[in-house]
């Protein structure tokens, strides 16, 4: 894609600088066409002309995509952020650095995932092609892919040794494709996407798909299926049902009976062997 401009001057360096300031560039960095060469007036009053230049840069993908974060970190208060392009197949990988730029990496990565959507646009627009942008600061790109390369296989595994399916958080179509290519690696794992929009995500599972589970017994349930408690348990109490008095409360007054006088001894010496014989005088 190319921006120009065309201006005039008195000479044809003013026509140059003229023009790069249109463009908001240094004279080095664009190119130029002389358009008209300048003519002097007759006697310095009749006839005459200004010189006339045209000048061009040519602008890539990537630097459209550089010159609209620029000005987006700018207003976000982020004046002097470095840009480094490393240019890639049908693509670039545009690395920010700079002071107190972390904060432009947002939550699991999500305002980082914002600039590069909209830095994406800018550039596809450069020449009606796709170019894909991919942004990064601080290295983040790698430690998080590494991240998800970990968490797929520990899934997949997981997947295969209990027979079940496992649904993970939603993701961009970026770390989505890290998660597919991980999974891929385990035998007996497989994965798809499901969900529309931001809810899209990866689900893991089995190839044979989910096995059915063995489905546990309640606790407290007889074999036949019927509620209460287990045959052969403890009997139920005898009586009116009433609670035993607790071991803190005084038990309950007996009735009152005469006291036992303890039994006296006899002395079968003394007594008589039919009883008490009374002897008339």
């Amino acid at each position: 894609m190319l921006r120009e401009a065309i201006a005039t001057g008195d000479t044809i360096e003013q026509a140059k600088e003229a023009a790069c300031r249109e463009l908001g560039v240094e004279s080095y960095e664009a190119e130029f066409e002389v358009l008209q060469l300048p003519v002097k007036k007759t006697f310095g009053l009749f006839g005459g002309s200004p010189a006339k230049v045209r000048a061009f840069i040519r602008t890539s993908p990537a630097d459209a995509a550089v010159d609209y974060l620029r000005t987006i970190l700018g207003r976000m208060g982020v004046n002097d952020a470095t840009f480094t392009v490393k240019e890639e197949e049908n693509g670039a990988l545009i690395s920010i650095s700079g002071e107190d730029v972390g904060f432009i990496i947002g939550h699991r990565g999500e305002t980082l995932d914002a600039l590069q959507y909209l830095a994406g646009l800018v550039s596809n627009h450069v020449d009606n092609s796709y170019y894909r942008v991919t942004l990064d600061i601080g290295n983040y790109r790698e430690k998080r892919r590494e991240t998800l390369e970990v968490l797929g296989k520990k899934i997949a595994a997981k997947a295969v040794r209990t027979g079940r399916n496992t649904s993970l958080e939603p993701m961009n179509p970026y770390e989505r494709r890290i998660i597919h290519t991980a999974v891929q690696t385990v035998e007996g794992a497989k994965s798809w996407s499901e969900g529309e929009d931001l809810a899209r995500h990866v689900v893991i599972g089995p190839i044979e798909g989910e096995r059915p589970q063995p489905q546990r017994r309640p606790k407290g349930r007889r074999p036949d299926g019927k509620g209460g408690k287990p045959q052969g348990g403890r009997p139920p109490r005898g009586g009116s049902g009433s609670r035993p008095p607790r071991r803190d409360q005084p038990a309950a007054p007996r009735s009152q009976a005469a006291p036992q006088q303890p039994a006296q001894r006899r002395d079968d010496s003394a007594a008589p062997l039919y009883g008490r014989i009374d002897v008339k005088k």
